[in-house]
């Protein structure tokens, strides 16, 4: 998955209305499966399973992971089973080792097979998947949405570049778009206007891992910065040098300006939250916009060095929401 955009050049219009990695962060190494040894085992309980999507989000997601704390606690878990879901799957795509592309596939499939197979008898033995299948029946989320997320990992392991935006609107659908469909039911929105927002805001984040994780994606022979603005902007010497140039730092600010609009589309859902759910994405929003500051802080240099935003930062966003009057 990409590490989760642009119409040419002018005004940028969010593709609320428009169907197109929340890409969770790399690991450093790969998760070992949660699934317990066949026949061996006894089956995880509930309670286990959600302590398991819990730390993988908080391992490899950490400003999602701080922003959850927001939440209540009858919340939290089900966000991080959300988490969960999609962080195992982003690890069949990129964390399998030298393993074969069919292998790759192979495990993506079963990983959809397995999991639509526990949502239909309503439970599983398996250590991610007993807490997603929960949440999933607990909220009623729609089964859909899980296929679509799981179109797009399939997508990243064949396709390495995009042509056009709305090319890469296509992968974000299911890759970024739908993520913030299926928080909704969760967040429990007072009107159904928080749903163009929402989708908006996993488009921002994502976008905005696409440019953070630039060099990252380079060396997984993968590049999500579509080829139509590359050419625009005469940014192809950059990618191929790894190195900042004029027409790097022009690319840059183009898709900064692009991603910016995404979260001021989205910002119109956060009204329709109820007070406890806006804090939550209200945090991630502000923690998560921080990181195209630390881009720009950075010369636009992603490529020797990754732009996060300090943990000090991230304490302090959350304690200014914490205090502000419901």
């Amino acid at each position: 998955m990409g590490s989760g955009a642009a119409p040419a050049a002018g005004a940028v219009a969010p593709v609320t209305s428009n169907p197109a990695r929340l890409r969770p962060l790399a690991p450093s190494s790969p998760v070992p499966s949660p699934r317990p040894s066949s026949g061996s085992a006894a089956a995880p309980t509930l309670e286990a399973s959600y302590r398991r999507c819990r730390e993988l989000n908080r391992a490899y997601g950490s400003t999602y992971y701080w922003s959850t704390w927001l939440l209540p606690a009858v919340k939290r878990h089900h966000v991080h089973a959300l988490y969960g879901f999609c962080r195992y799957a982003d690890d069949i795509v990129d964390d399998l080792g030298p393993a074969p592309l069919a292998q790759r596939e192979a495990a993506l499939r079963a990983y959809g097979e397995r999991f639509f197979a526990d949502l239909d008898a309503g439970g599983s033995d398996d250590l991610v998947l007993k807490a997603v299948v929960h949440t999933a029946r607990a909220f009623d989320l729609p089964r859909e949405g899980f296929q679509r997320f799981l179109r797009s990992m399939t997508m990243d392991l064949s396709v390495t570049s995009y042509q056009s935006f709305e090319d890469l609107c296509d992968y974000m659908d299911g890759s970024a778009a739908v993520i913030g469909e299926l928080m909704l039911p969760i967040l429990e929105p007072a009107s159904p206007a928080a749903f163009g927002p929402a989708r908006d805001l996993g488009i921002a984040f994502q976008l905005t891992n696409f440019l953070r994780d630039v060099g990252e994606d380079l060396r997984r022979g993968r590049v999500y910065l579509p080829q139509e603005d590359l050419t625009a902007f005469d940014a192809h010497r950059a990618l191929e040098l790894r190195r900042v140039t004029p027409g790097w730092v022009a690319l840059c600010r183009f898709e900064i300006d692009r991603i910016r609009s995404y979260y001021h589309s989205a910002d119109e859902g956060i009204a329709h939250l109820p007070p406890v759910s806006a804090r939550c994405i209200a945090a991630a929003r502000t923690l998560y916009a921080g990181i195209l500051d630390r881009v720009e802080e950075m010369g636009y240099d992603v490529f020797s060095q990754r732009a996060r935003v300090a943990s000090w930062r991230k304490a302090a966003a959350g304690l200014r929401l914490v205090s502000r009057p419901g």
